[in-house]
């Protein structure tokens, strides 16, 4: 680990007070993400987690600082996420960095940011921030993120088991720890008891690893059943993968099964479909491909990856509200497919 990243860590693990602002920018998105959610764990069970936008903080740049050195009304404690993070809040941000005190820390999430724009380098030069960009994770380096994460759970693996990891995660590192979670678990490792893992435990626990954390969000959503797809999204969500990643793993499925309908209505029968599609589909995932692909037409897929695609676009809108709309799109794709049993 560089140095710098190793000084982020140690400052998110320990909630350090010295730093009131964490900014996180560049295209690894679900990386931000991830980096945000360990600050929210530091700070504990119950802590409150308080919700800007950058439009919001433009119209009252005193707000943030007002905020971080507010008390809870419950007497708790609090973090502030600042998403997405654009320029429109580069006034708020250094009033908070220059105010006399601040108790409660921010993360700022900016995929949409560059090194030189304002928001940035207000950040960079105060003390008491940590900026850091974040990029996907490739070759050598992601193998060797997915071996540090392991030795950070007591997980030793070999470079081959570390890079199948890295693949079947998609290069997302907040789909890699909970993959990692997981083996952990099933070995039953801990940083005081290591344990080694191969191929075998990746072939155990199956279609967890394969297809990353979002396999049954993908079957509630496309299989129509709405109250799952919902409760999926809020533990997704507890867990920092949130937003564009939920969104282009639920496109790709989309297009997967668009691919297979096509055909379908090309006059290829079902059976034919699914044996051609070959390693496409799981085998576990049989049953649950073969009903999704009775409840939509290659016409209604089409416009399903079209809301998602303009879901992804307005998330990354300036001034755009977290994930809330894209949640409903999500949801609203899996009433459609509820609607055609």
């Amino acid at each position: 680990m560089k140095p710098a990243e190793a000084r982020l860590v140690r400052a998110l693990d320990a909630a350090d007070p010295a730093i009131r602002l964490y900014l996180f920018y560049g295209p690894d998105e679900a990386g931000a993400r991830a980096l945000a959610a360990r600050l929210g764990k530091a700070m504990g069970e119950g802590v409150e987690r308080v919700d800007f936008t950058s439009s919001q903080l433009k119209s009252d740049p005193a707000r943030l600082a007002d905020e971080a050195a507010s008390i809870s009304m419950f007497g708790g404690r609090r973090w502030i996420r600042l998403d997405p993070a654009t320029d429109d809040a580069a006034e708020a941000v250094a009033a908070l960095l220059e105010a006399s005190a601040a108790g409660n820390p921010a993360v700022a999430i900016g995929p949409g940011l560059r090194k030189d724009s304002k928001l940035v380098k207000a950040a960079t030069a105060s003390d008491a921030a940590i900026v850091h960009a974040c990029y996907a994770p490739e070759g050598r380096d992601a193998d060797g993120l997915a071996a540090e994460m392991g030795r950070a759970l007591g997980l030793s693996m070999r470079p081959d088991v570390a890079r199948r990891l890295v693949a079947a995660a998609s290069n997302d590192r907040a789909v890699l720890a909970q993959e990692l979670k997981k083996l952990a678990l099933y070995v039953d490792a801990a940083p005081d008891q290591v344990r080694e893992i191969g191929h075998e435990a990746l072939d155990a626990l199956g279609a967890g690893i394969e297809e990353g954390d979002l396999t049954r969000l993908a079957h509630a959503v496309f299989g129509g059943e709405a109250a799952t797809a919902d409760s999926e999204l809020k533990r997704l969500t507890s867990e920092g993968i949130e937003g564009v990643p939920v969104l282009r793993a639920l496109s790709r499925r989309a297009l997967l099964l668009a691919q297979l309908r096509g055909q379908m209505e090309g006059g290829e029968g079902i059976d034919r479909v699914m044996e051609t599609a070959g390693r496409a589909i799981f085998w576990k995932e049989t049953a649950a491909v073969r009903s999704e692909l009775s409840r939509w037409t290659a016409e209604s897929l089409s416009i399903a990856i079209g809301r998602l695609g303009e879901a992804e676009r307005r998330l990354k809108t300036t001034g755009y509200a977290g994930s809330f709309v894209a949640d409903e799109e999500i949801l609203a794709i899996s009433r459609h497919a509820a609607r055609r049993r």
